[in-house]
């Protein structure tokens, strides 16, 4: 049973809800649009990961994008798989062309055809998870739980090299496809052992979970003053839409929508603070009249919260 879905992650969304309220000046503008690019492309990879690991579902629990805090210190895991014997953590990833995994100097590189790239060794951050977890489970009263981690490898078109250990890396790495296989069979071996209490960790686990975030705006000096206001056309993608009798028009291209709001709040929401006033969403928003802006949050499906004066999820 998958009892956590993957939703687009949480600092995806901001970087997206960024870009267009930025100048296109910004120093800094083209390093955001990469990083965009990246961890896009990481979110589809775990997306068809998530594909082949649902045959599974029937059998096992399935958790999907996992972040927990140890001891203060948070740490992420793409998904956990449970069985009636074991916890399996999946860490996937999205790479075109060959990769080699130099386990002599442990050493992890990416080949397109053009350029070779260096990036931080896939077993070395699989073995930290997974040692997170243990500590955690055990912090949690779940003691003697096997735990075993697997690299998913996203596109079946990817070459896997190994230059060292070649069999130490075929029993953690695979293609996508292959890896539900390789928890069946490593679960099979351990069925002379205790069982463990798949539901019961399952929950706790479901429980503590966070999602995943840090300071975007710390992180590529974004001050505030740099969020341009305003409502974004949803044809044109510009900040020109106006409140004209009841609707938003673009100066732009002439698109008109009810709705253009809700988009603007939300963005406000991810950016800025949580939560939001009547006055900040006149600002947001660019408009004049505080009764309209009250009916737009509530149309924003926000909850008021009268004590402290604001709206929030």
């Amino acid at each position: 049973m998958v009892i956590r879905r993957r939703k687009k992650p949480l600092v995806l969304q901001k970087l997206e809800a960024t870009m267009p309220r930025l100048s296109s000046r910004f120093p800094k503008l083209s390093e955001i649009q990469q990083d965009i690019a990246q961890r896009y492309k990481g979110y589809i990879g775990e997306q068809k990961v998530d594909y082949h690991l649902e045959i599974l579902a029937p059998q096992f629990t399935i958790i999907q994008d996992v972040c927990l805090k140890n001891q203060g210190r948070k740490f992420q895991t793409d998904s956990i798989i449970i069985t009636n014997h074991a916890i399996f953590c999946i860490e996937s990833k999205n790479y075109d062309g060959t990769i080699t995994f130099n386990t002599i100097l442990k050493q992890f590189t990416r080949n397109d055809g053009k350029i070779e790239t260096g990036y931080r060794y896939p077993i070395t951050q699989a073995e930290t998870n997974a040692f997170h977890l243990q500590n955690w489970l055990q912090a949690h009263h779940f003691h003697n739980i096997p735990i075993h981690y697997l690299i998913a490898i996203s596109e079946p078109s990817t070459i896997i090299q190994v230059i060292g250990d070649r069999e130490s890396i075929a029993r953690v790495v695979a293609h996508g496809e292959h890896v539900p296989q390789k928890i069946i069979h490593a679960n099979d071996k351990l069925k002379g052992n205790a069982g463990i209490s798949r539901r019961q960790i399952g929950n706790t686990i479901l429980r503590e979970c966070i999602e995943y975030d840090f300071d975007i705006l710390g992180t590529y000096g974004i001050k505030a003053n740099n969020i341009m206001t305003g409502v974004i056309c949803q044809s044109c993608n510009r900040l020109a839409m106006k409140r004209i009798h009841s609707n938003w028009i673009c100066t732009k291209c002439n698109y008109k929508s009810k709705n253009a709001h809700i988009r603007a709040i939300k963005e406000y929401l991810l950016l800025i603070k949580p939560y939001i006033t009547n006055q900040e969403c006149m600002r947001f928003l660019k408009i004049s009249s505080r009764s309209v802006a009250t009916r737009l949050l509530k149309s924003s499906g926000l909850t008021y919260d009268p004590q402290n004066r604001r709206w929030i999820k």
